[in-house]
């Protein structure tokens, strides 16, 4: 268990911050980025979940802890000492796809693609899902410069997704998605 006695350290000041393990990093680091993007996604989240309730909102609420467990996954390089690091596993993705798969299995096919809104809650799950593809670009990044978890990017394209398709439900199953017209201005 976590223990934070005192909030605020000083040792950051200087543009650097620790890693897990001790390692500092400066803080525009890939690395941190890619943690830190996730944090952000997990705060959108939390954004969503006051306007869910019932199942949404416990699914909200596992994955927002599923997203601590990245954010310490990517906030801890491969190395020495570190082989019992905590990882996102291919079960936590698989319980994704389920997800989606049975709550799309009730969407009509959609015909056009859908613009961010609707709903509050729909809106926000928008937001999330777009901070959470940004995620997944950064630690793709990551994954191209050093080694990092390939399930943890598997889990961040699967959020994206199910983000989606949640967004769809929230939206009364689809029924007051926005869709896009394309070249309605023109």
């Amino acid at each position: 268990m976590v223990k934070l006695n005192k909030i605020y350290t000083r040792t950051g000041d200087k543009g650097d911050t620790g890693l897990v393990g001790g390692e500092r990093r400066v803080k525009y680091d890939l690395r941190v980025d890619a943690y830190g993007t996730v944090d952000e996604a997990n705060s959108v989240i939390g954004l969503a979940r006051l306007h869910t309730i019932g199942e949404p909102d416990a699914m909200l609420k596992r994955i927002q802890h599923d997203l601590f467990d990245l954010g310490a996954d990517l906030a801890t390089p491969y190395g020495k000492g570190m082989d019992k690091a905590l990882r996102i596993i291919e079960p936590q993705v698989k319980r994704l796809e389920n997800e989606i798969d049975r709550l799309n299995a009730n969407l009509a096919p959609l015909a056009s693609f859908v613009l961010p809104g609707g709903t509050a809650a729909a809106s926000y799950l928008h937001l999330a899902r777009t901070v959470v593809r940004r995620a997944e670009r950064i630690a793709c990044a990551l994954a191209s410069a050093e080694k990092t978890n390939p399930i943890a990017i598997q889990y961040l394209n699967r959020l994206s997704d199910f983000l989606f398709v949640l967004a769809r439900v929230a939206n009364e199953n689809g029924s007051k998605d926005v869709l896009w017209e394309p070249g309605v201005n023109r």
